[in-house]
């Protein structure tokens, strides 16, 4: 046991993984102090709304009043100030990054030789562990692409008038709970299980086993025709002779059709309900055009697809849902 530990301290340890250690603190931090923040500020809010009348006088802020304070919070040398103090503390810190750690170079590429595990850089491992549940061409260009246009879509869906500029939980709870989902669960956790948990053959290891290069996993993932038995012997039947030999393929991308299209109706009643979980939701739902909502539950439902994806493939051993001549899904 002490030997694996060790080998998970040389992962942690590693020049190039000291961005994701790095991370596995730092996002827990800002976590907490922004929900210390927003609580604070959620403590304020409803103290003021309980009295109308101090609310015209009361400070608004969470930070006690000063008197010397200025009325007019003027950018020198209020901002300025602290940005050039973080500039310094910033070009120090790397300074010292790099003269205590080694680059993560290696020796020569050798097409003969390759690593094993081949890991991409740490940024990309998120990408790299999608390629396990979706095909190719969805895990590498179309969820990539959903995600920018998804963010480029959250200011035009927005239509919570609260919360801006300001930290806030009991306003923003749906906001705060999608992003905490999709950042964490869905990007995060998968650096991390690139990083600690993907081994040798991009097989999983948890963190304290030990990295066998030769291990076998004998994992039956079968897609979910073949769990159900669709071969196409009935489309056959009712298909011209000459025609018989694409009853198969064909076969598989009507039923594949059934199962998605179950899900994308599942999916995406639970991101009503989930808008409408409470009358403050509500109150912003009813402020929203149809393609707002449209647009956002489809976001939801997407999202959900790929923790929904991992546990089939995981759990279950199912490798596709549905199968066609064109992409896999």
């Amino acid at each position: 046991m002490l030997g694996n530990w060790h080998q998970l301290w040389e992962i942690a340890s590693a020049p190039d993984n000291v961005p994701i250690v790095g991370l596995l603190f730092l996002i827990p931090f800002y976590i907490w102090y922004s929900f210390r923040q927003a609580l604070a500020n959620d403590r304020l809010i409803a103290t003021l709304e309980s009295d109308p009348a101090a609310a015209k006088t009361a400070h608004r802020k969470i930070q006690p009043w000063h008197p010397k304070w200025e009325r007019e919070v003027h950018t020198w040398p209020y901002l300025m100030r602290i940005e050039f103090v973080a500039a310094i503390l910033v070009t120090v810190l790397l300074m010292v990054w790099s003269l205590a750690l080694n680059a993560p170079l290696e020796e020569p590429a050798n097409p003969n030789v390759t690593m094993n595990p081949a890991k991409a850089p740490w940024y990309f491992l998120g990408l790299q562990e999608m390629l396990v549940y979706f095909d190719p061409w969805i895990a590498g260009v179309v969820m990539p692409t959903l995600i920018i246009i998804g963010l480029m879509a959250i200011p035009y869906i927005d239509a919570d008038p609260l919360g801006n500029g300001y930290y806030t939980y009991r306003q923003r709870k749906f906001a705060i709970w999608a992003f905490m989902f999709g950042f964490i669960a869905l990007w995060v956790v998968m650096i991390v299980i690139g990083t600690f948990i993907r081994g040798p053959g991009w097989m999983w290891f948890w963190p304290t086993a030990t990295w066998d290069a030769q291990r076998v996993e004998y994992a039956v993932n079968r897609n979910l025709d073949q769990i159900f038995r669709i071969d196409g012997s009935w489309l056959a039947h009712l298909m011209p002779t000459a025609n018989r030999g694409y009853a198969p393929i064909l076969a598989r991308t009507i039923f594949g059709i059934f199962p998605v299209g179950l899900y994308f109706v599942v999916a995406a009643y639970a991101g009503y309900v989930m808008m409408n979980s409470t009358e403050f939701a509500r109150k912003i739902f009813n402020r929203m055009t149809l393609l707002q909502i449209i647009t956002t539950d489809l976001l939801l439902v997407l999202m959900l697809s790929l923790p929904v994806k991992m546990i089939l493939r995981l759990v279950f051993r199912v490798k596709y849902v549905w199968v066609t001549p064109w992409f896999t899904v």
